[in-house]
């Protein structure tokens, strides 16, 4: 159990402003013989949590625009929410990506996106994205097993 929940928290911490790739421990788990199920659905939930405390932040966020310290200059945050305007709610398939990800659920959050529709929308790319790196993990040790 304890496993599963560490790679809920990398998960989790993985989808958030920190620097953390979820897919190791993944992968180290799967090597140990885990549930490929049990670890999907902890790296799934896990990342798309963290995806809603982005957008969280996102809103959040921006009742500090009108100050020197934020980090966000008005026009790219103008640019950024122009471009998910652009592409609609239908872009957070691709939270999962590695560069990019993250500042889609940000900017969800300060276009005032549904917090549901996020975690839905997110949600399936993410598991998608954790299906991908189980099937290829397994996939290429059984290629080990079978002597290629």
């Amino acid at each position: 159990m304890s496993s599963y929940l560490a790679l809920f928290a990398s998960a989790f911490l993985a989808a958030t402003v920190f620097p953390f790739y979820s897919e190791v421990i993944l992968t180290s788990f799967l090597i140990d013989g885990l549930s490929p199920y049990w670890l999907w659905l902890a790296a799934t939930v896990g990342n798309t949590l963290g995806a809603g405390v982005n957008w969280w932040l996102g809103g959040y966020c921006l009742h500090f625009s009108d100050r020197r310290w934020f980090p966000f200059k008005e026009k790219g945050l103008q640019g950024s929410q122009a471009w998910f305007q652009r592409y609609g709610k239908w872009s957070l398939l691709f939270a999962w990506m590695p560069v990019g990800g993250d500042a889609l659920t940000f900017i969800a959050g300060t276009m005032r996106i549904n917090l549901l529709t996020l975690l839905v929308l997110a949600g399936i790319g993410k598991g998608i994205r954790y299906l991908v790196v189980i099937w290829l993990v397994i996939w290429s040790s059984d290629l080990v097993v079978a002597g290629l």
